[in-house]
């Protein structure tokens, strides 16, 4: 069996945060745009769940992917930001969606956490133990931000952003067109950037030019690794959808790469970075403009707290080796 994305959704808060919101902070709009690309985010609104934005977006994706929820034999929820402390996320989206005894996880590698998970999804098809998983990257990052801080309160926003991932038989899909992922963590680097208790709530530290500097190398390397995986080059990349942290590390990656700006998915600038949802999120608005059909290579990379970072390549929905593009 060949473990191949078959549908995507996404789903966003309605209140609309625009960068005036922080004028507070001595700061203006210009100034946050020429630093981080960043022109607006979302945020939920008092009493709104993170639950309702993951069950959106999951629907979406089991719609997209002409797949029925009873058909879904696992549930993973990348984040690090739930309703609550216990249970995870997974479990309550899993019954929002209706289903009854399927088994549901969190998983929480902070910003890498969509592309941790989505691994997770295909070792377990690979393995012969599920055949449909669904993935769940999603955050509230607007409740850990220190609204103090003019440095790392601009740059967060929620959402949540789903994947559908089944098993296929490889005489459909050739092994070339799985998910290939690659991971990396190094605990040691945790000090600069991190969530921690402070005053009562959680918040997030960042030191923000040593992140920028590890990210950008470490998203460019390991999209180099898992290109190697399948004897292929970032060149070879149809589409390349970077996670949405800032636009100065986007365009720094691509330099790295040398790889051209008109095949890459850069919406930072309406969402900021929504953590775990930032690749899904980004994903199913590609989508919805045409730029993803069937049979595309598509190259994902992020970075996050842990330090963690990750990167895949896939053909979306089928193998591109398939007659006409098109999905098996």
């Amino acid at each position: 069996m060949v473990a191949v994305v078959s549908g995507v959704g996404a789903a966003r808060p309605d209140l609309v945060v625009r960068n005036s919101h922080f004028a507070y902070l001595g700061i203006s709009d210009q100034w946050i745009t020429s630093r981080t690309g960043i022109g607006e985010r979302r945020w939920l609104g008092p009493g709104e769940r993170l639950t309702g934005l993951a069950v959106e977006a999951s629907a979406l994706a089991l719609a997209d992917a002409h797949c029925a929820p009873e058909d879904v034999d696992l549930v993973i929820a990348a984040t690090a930001t739930p309703d609550r402390v216990s249970p995870g996320l997974a479990p309550e989206l899993a019954w929002g969606l209706g289903l009854r005894g399927v088994p549901a996880v969190d998983l929480n590698a902070a910003c890498t956490g969509f592309l941790y998970a989505l691994d997770q999804a295909v070792a377990q098809i690979d393995a012969g133990r599920r055949s449909t998983v669904l993935v769940c990257g999603a955050d509230a990052a607007s409740r850990i931000i220190d609204p103090d801080d003019r440095f790392t309160a601009p740059l967060f926003g929620d959402a949540a952003g789903a994947v559908v991932v089944r098993a296929t038989g490889a005489e459909r899909c050739c092994a070339d067109c799985a998910p290939a992922v690659v991971l990396g963590a190094d605990g040691s680097l945790g000090d600069i950037l991190y969530v921690d208790r402070e005053r009562e709530r959680l918040t997030v530290h960042m030191e923000g030019a040593e992140v920028y500097e590890r990210a950008v190398d470490a998203m460019a390397e390991s999209t180099r690794q898992v290109c190697a995986v399948r004897g292929a080059e970032p060149a070879d990349i149809d589409l390349f959808v970077p996670h949405q942290a800032n636009a100065r590390i986007i365009r720094s990656v691509l330099r790295q790469l040398r790889f051209p700006a008109e095949r890459t998915v850069v919406y930072v600038g309406e969402s900021g970075n929504t953590s775990a949802s930032s690749i899904p999120l980004s994903l199913h608005r590609a989508q919805l403009e045409g730029r993803l059909p069937s049979g595309t290579r598509v190259g994902m990379a992020a970075f996050g707290a842990g330090l963690t970072w990750a990167a895949a390549l896939l053909d979306w929905k089928g193998c591109r080796h398939t007659p006409n593009g098109q999905a098996p």
